[in-house]
């Protein structure tokens, strides 16, 4: 895994330490763990961040960083990939959840006219927010474990293809 290239983008430990609403966490955020770049923590810390990038909640920044410290992964990674969820990717990332949801749970997908109110929000939770969610978990847990499993993956290669290039 490029581990140099990874660091370079992750924000540095004071920065997140210093973060007001991760101040929360107060003395957990001193485990080493999460703060290294290895390959326990890594596959773990994108499966983290990715699952909760597709949660519809604000501060996504925050739960990724508990839900790192409680695994034990590296916390400035999965705070990263939190934001693929970003005003650019949110409406086709969502409207995809919509349309899996909506599959999933034997629904026609009906047409509806997005308008920023909350009046419209409450309008329509009980007509698209049931598929709107399950199809935010279920993208959430899909990409979790491909991330997962991917990241291993191309970390044990790595270090195989360092190895060689040794030998």
């Amino acid at each position: 895994m490029p581990k140099k290239l990874l660091q370079k983008f992750m924000p540095k430990p004071e920065t997140l330490r210093n973060h007001k609403y991760l101040r929360v966490f107060g003395n957990l955020l001193d485990k080493p763990n999460l703060w290294s770049l290895n390959r326990k923590s890594a596959p773990g810390s994108f499966a983290v961040g990715l699952f909760v990038a597709w949660l519809p909640v604000p501060f996504q920044m925050v739960i990724a960083a508990g839900m790192a410290i409680f695994f034990n992964v590296n916390i400035p990674l999965a705070v990263a990939l939190v934001w693929l969820t970003n005003p650019i990717t949110m409406p086709f990332m969502f409207y995809a959840a919509y349309l899996l949801g909506s599959k999933i749970l034997g629904l026609d997908t009906t047409d509806f006219a997005f308008e920023a109110s909350w009046q419209w929000v409450e309008s329509s939770i009980g007509t698209i927010g049931p598929p709107f969610l399950l199809g935010c978990i279920v993208l959430g847990c899909i990409f979790a474990l491909i991330s997962f499993f991917v990241i291993k993956s191309l970390w044990k290669y790595s270090v195989l293809f360092k190895w060689n290039r040794r030998n």
